[in-house]
């Protein structure tokens, strides 16, 4: 099962990180590979949105319950779609300067063994660009920065 685990320090503070990421609405406009988001429900602390995700002619939708603790949290709970299962997990950790430290987890299995298979080739790349994507998203929504990053996978 592929399992990916980072952690970033970053200039921006855990509430500006928190609204990036709890922001689903506009993965869209930044994300690659997502074509499009659908929120069901949202409040404070939980929502339950849909993610298109396409590549190349393959599109696959999945429905997942978003658990947050602003500027502290954001935990991922799947409840449908081509996944076995999925665990995401975002901490936000303000540091003195200002700025926070972020750590990421992300581990699914697929249904299918073949994609499994594909994915465990492909995830490191792909994953890459998706933490470059949010990075870049912070720097248009709050300026410049510079980080830092290890990642143990």
């Amino acid at each position: 099962m592929p399992r990916i685990v980072e952690t970033r320090r970053l200039q921006w503070s855990a509430e500006q990180m928190f609204d990036l990421v709890a922001d689903v609405r506009r993965y869209a406009e930044f994300l690659p590979w997502v074509v499009a988001t659908r929120i069901k429900s949202d409040s404070e602390t939980v929502m339950v949105a849909d993610m298109l995700v396409g590549f190349s002619a393959l599109r696959e939708k999945f429905t997942s319950r978003v658990h947050k603790q602003r500027a502290r949290s954001i935990k991922v709970e799947y409840v449908e779609g081509p996944l076995k299962r999925l665990e995401n997990d975002w901490t936000f950790t303000p540091a003195p300067d200002g700025g926070c430290t972020v750590d990421f987890c992300v581990d699914f299995t697929f249904r299918n063994a073949l994609f499994e298979k594909l994915a465990g080739q492909y995830l490191e790349t792909a994953f890459r660009k998706m933490v470059a994507a949010f990075e870049e998203r912070a720097e248009q929504l709050y300026g410049s920065s510079s980080s830092s990053a290890t990642s143990v996978a």
